[in-house]
């Protein structure tokens, strides 16, 4: 396996900027060394000093970058934490949206790292700590999707951002499991209509084009029970617009 050219000491650990993506590729050519080596060594008995001499580098330099060995298999989640982070902070006209596009944000790295990914899948699912910190780790991105949701729609209430980031990422994974266990190939288009499925069941999806009815007919809205008048105003006025003849 190839090894990682260590990191300059330039980098910094901004994920938007140059030396930070160098970084970020160091570290997941540092996983994907380690991932192999668990494969083909077994996670336990797999050590630092293995890990730090496949892949080219001092034991002082693999610990600058990872606190542990299981730091390692998890690099990617924590670039991919800052990526999404940083795409949210964006303007977006549509919160909801957004949420779905920084899903699929993760759902496109790992699918494009192949077998890779696949790998570490295998891994984390045979070492039960691991296992444990996937789930912590799913509980962080589900925190910053609801907490982006609670702060671009402060009139929606908590719960419904709650609910809606667990939902969206519980379909995330569904399908992101099913591929890396190689049950089936789920393309992005399929995602993009899972998670538009998901604002759908929430209400928050945008009336389908070629739906517009005639001017007598009458318009039937569904909302999530419980939505804050504002939120529930806003929405009617986006649904009868979107409705309105030309």
């Amino acid at each position: 396996m190839p090894r990682a050219a260590e990191p300059s000491t330039d980098d910094v650990s901004s994920p938007s900027s140059g030396p930070a993506r160098t970084q970020a590729t160091f570290r997941s050519d540092v996983a994907a060394t380690a991932v192999g080596l668990f494969v083909r060594q077994g996670y336990d008995a797999t050590s630092v000093e293995e890990i730090a001499q496949a892949a080219g580098m001092s034991r002082s330099t693999f610990f600058r970058q990872f606190r542990s060995k299981e730091d390692v298999i998890f690099a990617d989640h924590e670039t991919l934490l800052e990526r999404t982070r940083t795409y949210l902070a964006g303007e977006h006209k549509d919160p909801w949206l957004a949420v779905c596009d920084a899903a699929t944000l993760v759902f496109e790295h790992f699918t494009g790292q192949g077998e890779v990914a696949r790998q570490r899948y295998r891994v984390m699912n045979s070492v039960p700590p691991l296992r444990d910190r996937e789930l912590v780790m799913v509980s962080r991105y589900e925190r910053l999707f609801a907490q982006y949701l609670r702060e671009a729609l402060p009139s929606v209430a908590g719960l419904d951002s709650v609910r809606f980031a667990a939902t969206v990422i519980s379909t995330h994974n569904f399908l992101l499991r099913e591929q890396l266990r190689r049950e089936r190939t789920v393309s992005l288009a399929e995602l993009h209509e899972s998670l538009a499925e998901v604002r759908r069941l929430y209400g928050v999806a945008p009336p389908e084009r070629n739906a517009h009815p005639a001017p007598e007919e009458v318009v039937v809205a569904i909302f999530p029970r419980g939505l804050p008048p504002a939120e529930l105003a806003r929405r009617l006025e986006q649904s009868l617009g979107a409705h309105r003849p030309e």
